[in-house]
């Protein structure tokens, strides 16, 4: 049986190693391509290289490790490296400014942070409040010199993605995966913010896997299923438990999950590229593909308008 959001992704490894697990698309020349993906396996290994640099950076199980930025396949890498190790994951919404950031790397003790490329600026801002418990900061892409003489004079320390990899390889073996239960906190998930102070939920093992079979149970009730051929198209927050869960789910059947660019208005191109065979979706997300079909439809003379509203009811 799964006692831990880590067994989930494990077991997956093991039972469909080389299935696509992660894809992007890859940007040539400002333009973007068809989605390149990684398998379970390969994603594993980079998983098992970041947990042991995290490890090697001293914080061990029931430290706390924040992920700040948009879905992404490093984001995804850096939750299962907190999951392998017992380390409580801290996602922030990465819409949140300095303002919440600070509060929040302050209110769950977070000691080491992964973050966006583009949203370094605003964890710089929390500096030197931030720097109680916070040590160590880890980029998904690059670092500039800047970015690394601001931490370096706030006595932190600061990664490229690559190098924090490259710390790893080699310690894997150094730092034992050490057992996790049922009742372990999994993640903190704090609110939005958006009356007062962000408020931090404790999220254990046995919540998130409750939810994933009672996800399964719901689809089997309805003739439905998720197969390992299925896809999912990645945009709904991470830092959100509704696409946390499903991105386990899918996890958890050995399918796979595209990720959107981060762009709105490029969702649907990111869509049709992917075919993603399942969507999920808020209200906000559908009103907005709704109106852009209306804006479609609306130029293309009475008989597409008919026969889009007829198949749409």
């Amino acid at each position: 049986g799964l006692e831990s959001c880590w067994d989930i992704f494990r077991l997956s490894v093991e039972k469909y190693p080389g299935n696509p697990m992660m894809g992007r698309r890859e940007i040539m020349d400002g333009k973007a391509g068809k989605y390149t993906w990684v398998t379970y396996k390969e994603v594993y290994d980079t998983v098992i290289k970041v947990g042991a640099s995290i490890r090697s950076c001293g914080i061990n199980k029931g430290g706390r490790c924040g992920i700040y930025g948009g879905n992404s396949p490093e984001w995804v890498v850096s939750m299962q490296a907190c999951n392998a190790h017992g380390i409580y994951c801290v996602p922030l919404y990465d819409t949140l400014g300095a303002g919440a950031i600070e509060f929040i790397l302050c209110h769950a003790e977070v000691e080491i942070a992964f973050v966006e490329e583009k949203k370094i600026g605003e964890v710089l801002k929390t500096l030197p409040n931030a720097t109680k418990f916070l040590k160590t900061i880890v980029s998904f892409g690059k670092v500039s010199p800047d970015q690394k003489e601001k931490v370096e004079q706030n006595g932190l320390s600061i990664y490229s993605w690559s190098e924090f990899v490259l710390k790893g390889d080699g310690a894997e073996e150094k730092y034992e995966l050490p057992p996790k239960e049922k009742a372990d906190i999994c993640t903190i998930m704090y609110t939005s913010g958006t009356t007062g102070d962000p408020k931090g939920v404790l999220i254990s093992n046995k919540s998130i896997i409750t939810i994933v079979s009672a996800v399964d149970e719901f689809l089997r009730n309805s003739n439905e299923q998720i197969r390992e051929d299925d896809v999912y198209i990645s945009y709904l927050p991470l830092a959100h438990i509704f696409d946390r869960v499903i991105e386990e789910v899918f996890i958890h059947h050995g399918a796979s999950i595209g990720f959107w660019r981060g762009d709105v208005k490029l969702l649907v191109e990111d869509i049709g590229e992917l075919k993603p065979t399942i969507f999920c979706a808020v209200p906000r997300v559908l009103d907005r593909i709704y109106g852009g079909l209306q804006d479609k439809v609306s130029t293309g003379g009475f008989l597409k308008k008919t026969l889009f509203n007829v198949a749409y009811k």
